[in-house]
């Protein structure tokens, strides 16, 4: 299986805190990848890192091979990689099919499109999305009208419309009502072999990601701990003392 991002030695401080040192890891093409660990080991920091909200200090980031460590976020998405986010990013006045169409790059560029016919071919795909995540009966309803968790699948269909080869989710089931968590694992499990998406999720919670990813990476103090497959990880004992806490 070839690897669609390869991270090698990555370090990154902000003044004097270390959150990332020297963090090596690989997430295989086409599969689930999880990344777990303790509140501040760097877990977001490595995300916005791979993405290119921020740069780098030392090390390299590759996508399918390609360098992007120096590379924009646009220019990164437009490889065709896109992440979500603890807090979901939506547009609260407008309907969940307008969500859908504003999210794609040349629509937001053109931000008054939304309030114009739009063509067939996308509003079918809009509300085909907005079918796949449960959330077709609410799909002309002002998207702040809906639950967290509610506003959560729309993000998550709000990146299905940008057809994205990597998928990256932060804590995709905090602040989700817990009788929504297996639809939402269930979906996500559904679009990684659907769609072909690959995943790498930052989770909190134990039971989605053992029952969620194929391999598990895990951080403490901003250095890369073990990895491993979920069984392999709920038995590390190193694991166990940093992050699940000992028995």
């Amino acid at each position: 299986m070839t690897n669609v991002i390869e991270v090698a030695g990555v370090s990154k401080a902000y003044g004097g805190v270390i959150a990332n040192h020297q963090v090596s890891m690989v997430v295989p093409a086409g599969g689930i990848t999880g990344l777990i660990g303790p509140n501040g080991s760097g877990k977001t920091t490595l995300f916005n890192s791979i993405v290119g909200f921020h740069p780098i200090d030392e090390g390299s980031i590759k996508f399918e091979n390609k360098e992007i460590s120096k590379m924009t976020v646009q220019e990164i998405a437009r490889l065709g990689m896109l992440r979500t986010f603890q807090q979901t990013r939506i547009y609260g006045k407008m309907n969940c099919i307008q969500n859908l169409l504003v999210s794609i790059p040349h629509r937001n560029a053109k931000f008054f499109d939304m309030f114009t016919p739009h063509e067939k071919e996308l509003t079918d795909k809009a509300e085909h999305l907005l079918e796949y995540v449960g959330l077709y009966q609410k799909r002309k309803l002002p998207s702040g009208d809906l639950s967290f968790g509610q506003q959560k699948l729309l993000e998550f269909a709000m990146a299905l419309m940008n057809e994205p080869k990597v998928l990256l989710l932060d804590e995709p089931t905090a602040g989700i009502n817990p009788t929504l968590i297996n639809g939402l694992i269930d979906r996500l499990r559904r679009a990684n072999t659907d769609f072909g998406i690959t995943l790498f999720v930052i989770e909190h919670n134990m039971r989605v990601v053992m029952n969620l990813a194929d391999n598990i990476y895990c951080l403490a103090h901003g250095e890369m701990l073990a990895h491993g497959k979920p069984e392999d990880i709920q038995s590390d004992q190193r694991v166990i003392d940093a992050y699940l806490g000992a028995h």
